[in-house]
């Protein structure tokens, strides 16, 4: 094999490798599937999950999230951190007992309180994730607070459709 074919394998051999460790590690498209997300996300909609962001940061309030469960792997919202009572009273969230704005929504919440789950307060090293669109979402309501190794990443950046790509919040 002549020196610059050995050169120009190394080369595509090292881009590839580049490549799966990023996907692996990094960064990686996932797709939102069904309007649980309506109307900050769309079904269909292929966004970009950031596996490293909270092996750097923390995980905050209303940050937009991927969530693995035992059937799939789910987009939703971080509503309530470790530690915190979390209600929702009249259409308004309640956290520690103090009103939330969540300027996002544009559908109501029905009445909700995590002592239905059996919960007095969200479980250490677990999070509250909602939908945004109350109505038609499988969220922690249903599947109770999710641990944080659940959480593979964020997700904010739309790529498609070209027409709707951009930053979510």
């Amino acid at each position: 094999m002549k020196k610059e074919t050995k050169k120009e394998l190394i080369i595509y051999g090292s881009i590839i490798l580049a490549i799966i460790l990023i996907r692996m590690f990094v960064i990686t498209p996932v797709r939102v599937n069904g309007s649980s997300m309506y109307s900050t996300l769309k079904d269909g909609e292929i966004m970009i999950l950031n596996k490293l962001d909270y092996k750097l940061h923390d995980i905050e309030r209303f940050d937009i999230v991927v969530v693995k469960t035992d059937e799939k792997k789910i987009i939703k919202r971080v509503i309530g951190l470790p530690g915190e009572t979390l209600k929702y009273e009249d259409n308004t969230l309640y956290i520690n007992d103090k009103k939330i704005d969540e300027p996002y929504l544009k559908d109501a919440t029905e009445d909700f309180n995590i002592t239905s789950l059996g919960y007095d307060k969200i479980p250490d090293d677990c999070y509250f994730v909602l939908g945004d669109n109350r109505d038609n979402s499988s969220d922690s309501r249903i599947i109770g607070p999710v641990k944080k190794s659940q959480i593979t990443g964020s997700a904010s950046l739309v790529l498609f459709p070209f027409s709707e790509a951009g930053y979510r919040k």
